[in-house]
């Protein structure tokens, strides 16, 4: 087994102080966060030197690329937002700039504010080193695909800057109609990581599909979890009916063979692995953990691709080299 390969991690968070503190002031809030996943350890997500890189060592990850935890301030007001997000990523720029061998960053965006959101982008990724940001689906009915948002990815799309797609918890109207009637702590499971965040993720994908983002920016890179979030299970039926609407300029599977890539985000299933691989190919699978959440110890995140039915140089592809080829330029 091959072990002479580094791994960089993409979905691995961090929370500032200021952040958790406006959460808290909304706490009442259908916004507010809501930490639903059994054994995670969120006061990690404070933890910024010592122990966190003592844990990437005990994974087998080489570099993790920070990004705030979900929903980041889409959940609060602009005049919140803005300022938050700036000192957040100004907060990740320190990090990396004192051990720049062990971390990157993903900016966190203000889409309360999709103007103001452009302008953080730009300011992260251009004056603080950001490889690009994380969004955390819908900013309260505004979904990805909505003309609002296109002064985000039309700055993401000038700077050739990749945006990570991170779940957020459904509408309580959602989790009311679907996710309920089981009993409290399995009806939050499962409007949470048991499957709610996968399908709220995977519709905003296709809400960016489907609303012609790709096809007004099409270099526009994104990247979504969870082996997919449940759409590429569905690809073939989403590419057969979607055709008969006529609303894209290409079949669906271009878009994700072209403008997404995929991470498994520590669910380490070979199966969903090898599915991946199949729907999108080797070239469009990246790397990550979803530290502090999951549990990839004992060098299992290392162990994951060692394993995996992979030559040595697509093991170099998967742990590195494809988010290397789509953030080279913004090193």
């Amino acid at each position: 087994m091959a072990t002479d390969y580094g791994i960089v991690a993409l979905e691995e968070h961090l929370l500032t102080r200021e952040i958790a503190e406006a959460w808290a002031a909304d706490a009442a809030s259908d916004a507010a966060p809501r930490m639903t996943i059994p054994g995670a350890e969120p006061d990690k997500l404070f933890e910024l030197g010592r122990v966190r890189i003592a844990d990437m060592d005990d994974q087998g990850v080489d570099v993790q690329v920070l990004s705030v935890t979900t929903p980041g301030v889409q959940s609060l007001d602009a005049a919140r937002a803005v300022p938050l997000a700036a000192a957040a990523n100004d907060a990740i720029a320190d990090v990396v700039a004192e051990h720049p061998d062990r971390f990157d960053g993903l900016a966190t965006l203000p889409t309360t504010d999709p103007h103001a959101a452009a302008d953080e982008l730009r300011r992260a990724v251009s004056e603080k080193g950001h490889l690009g940001a994380m969004v955390y689906g819908r900013t309260g009915s505004m979904h990805l695909g909505d003309a609002a948002m296109e002064p985000i990815w039309a700055a993401a799309a000038g700077l050739r800057a990749p945006v990570v797609l991170h779940p957020q918890t459904p509408t309580a109207a959602v989790r009311d109609a679907y996710y309920t009637g089981i009993g409290a702590e399995v009806d939050a499971l499962f409007s949470g990581p048991m499957i709610g965040w996968h399908y709220e993720t995977g519709v905003e994908l296709l809400h960016m599909i489907f609303g012609g983002v790709f096809d007004r920016h099409p270099d526009l890179q994104v990247v979504v979890g969870h082996w997919g979030e449940a759409v590429l299970f569905y690809a073939d039926r989403i590419g057969n009916v979607g055709a008969l609407t006529g609303a894209t300029a290409h079949p669906f599977e271009h878009y994700l063979t072209h403008n997404v890539l995929v991470m498994g985000s520590g669910v380490f299933s070979q199966r969903a692995f090898r599915w991946t691989r199949e729907v999108v190919g080797i070239d469009r699978i990246v790397y990550a953990t979803d530290y502090p959440y999951i549990d990839a110890s004992a060098g299992k995140a290392r162990r994951f691709l060692d394993e995996a039915d992979l030559t040595a140089d697509e093991r170099v592809q998967v742990a590195s080299g494809n988010w290397d080829r789509v953030t080279r330029h913004l090193r």
